[in-house]
């Protein structure tokens, strides 16, 4: 059976360490501990349990006050900035626990008017379009892609992306920038970020073979750690448990799986070049 719930995931695990022919001594609660602890590790080394996600922010006087930015707060503008066109947006995330990382924050741009008939993209494209069309040797494009890298270039230099940095603990953005002259009143923010994707949504993480194997793993763990305090001691019929080859073969499981994990699944890190 495939499972489409935590339900059906818990009862797949305990199918897979015997039940019901054997007796997993496992309480329920110790199982959905358990649980948890595998879909956390599995959404943040597993390119499966998140998702690239794009936040849009639009700066209010009290991001700029306070130099950073809150996803666990919603935008609430005050009456002058609703009448400059400020508009009040929920939180991205009440709960602040559905964002791993923030990734970058591309460049400002300006919703409240500004000057792009007079952008220097603007008038090349104005300008030089209808050669690139008209033009059989390549001349022209040849010309517009060496301006156009030139012009990326003199970007990178005078105009870099900020550094951001991401506080899981505190769900606050710090963009490395002086806030009172670069960032403008009514401007957007657009960060690009990773996302937890949730089970409940996306029920077909709950049939991750590596994810059902992990489950396994580690709710057998904890069944070795509740044996261990019967270590010795023998039943009735000389039978007696061996809670430490358990653990042993659980501990072992639970690193080869992990190793796996991080060697194929896990999203490359990102690397500064320069």
């Amino acid at each position: 059976m495939r499972p489409t719930s935590r339900q059906e995931l818990k009862d797949y695990c305990l199918r897979r360490l015997g039940y019901p022919v054997i007796q997993i001594n496992v309480d329920d609660q110790q199982m959905e501990d358990r649980l948890d602890d595998a879909l956390q590790y599995f959404s943040e080394y597993h390119f499966d349990g998140v998702e690239r996600v794009y936040i849009p922010k639009q700066i209010t006087q009290k991001d700029i006050d306070n130099k950073y930015i809150d996803l666990t707060q919603p935008t609430v503008p005050t009456a002058d900035e609703l009448a400059m066109g400020i508009k009040a947006a929920p939180a991205i995330d009440p709960t602040g626990r559905d964002i791993v990382s923030v990734v970058r924050l591309f460049q400002l741009y300006d919703t409240l008017g500004g000057t792009g008939m007079f952008d220097a993209k603007y008038q090349i494209a104005l300008n030089d379009m209808y050669g690139l069309r008209t033009n059989t040797y390549g001349d022209s494009l040849i010309t517009y892609d060496i301006t156009r890298r030139n012009m990326t270039m003199l970007q990178d230099m005078l105009t870099p992306e900020k550094i951001v940095e991401f506080s899981r603990v505190t769900n606050r953005i710090y963009i490395g920038m002086d806030w009172a002259g670069h960032a403008t009143l009514g401007n957007y923010m657009m960060f690009e970020a990773w996302k937890i994707l949730d089970p409940q949504k996306y029920p077909e993480i709950y049939n991750d073979l590596l994810l059902k194997k992990y489950c396994t793993a580690v709710i057998k763990f904890q069944w070795g750690q509740n044996l261990s305090k019967f270590s010795g001691v023998s039943l009735p019929g000389g039978v007696s448990f061996d809670a430490s080859a358990i653990l042993q073969e659980s501990r072992q499981e639970m690193q080869q799986i992990e190793e796996q994990i991080q060697l194929k699944y896990e999203i490359p890190p990102g690397f500064i070049t320069g």
